[in-house]
């Protein structure tokens, strides 16, 4: 009898190391996940190659790692069928350098009706801006 209590408490040393032996590899799984979830980027919607962001009525087109960035800020809305669309709408092409003062960021403004409009200004304003460096 004795010898089969000693055989008991060997098998469950030897289910008590594997569970312990378990968990940690459970842990080690979600750590891997956190960091490939760190490793996400939030993805932005884009337009033509470039990042297009909104925050309220102003909306931010082109990549603050670049030079140079399109800000668009609605100024009016309209009312179409029910919907909201932009109608004044301020377009700004800034530089990203923010040793510069806000007034000297401001390389070119214009104001244009309609959001489509003022974006494709500011996509060319952009490219431009962007060749020549």
């Amino acid at each position: 009898m004795a010898e089969t209590k000693k055989a008991e408490e060997k098998k469950t040393a030897k289910k008590a190391d594997t569970k312990a032996e378990k968990k940690p590899a459970k842990k080690a799984e979600t750590a891997k996940e956190k960091k490939t979830e760190d490793k996400k980027e939030t993805a932005f919607f884009e337009y033509k190659g470039k990042p297009l962001v909104r925050s309220g009525k102003t909306l931010y087109y082109g990549d603050i790692n670049d030079p140079y960035v399109v800000c668009l800020m609605i100024k009016s809305e309209k009312e179409e069928n029910g919907e909201k669309l932009a109608d004044d709408v301020q377009v700004q092409l800034l530089a990203t350098d923010e040793t510069l003062s806000p007034k000297d960021r401001v390389i070119k403004k214009s104001e244009k009706k309609g959001l489509f409009t003022a974006l494709d200004l500011g996509v060319a304003w952009l490219e431009r801006q962007l060749k020549k460096g």
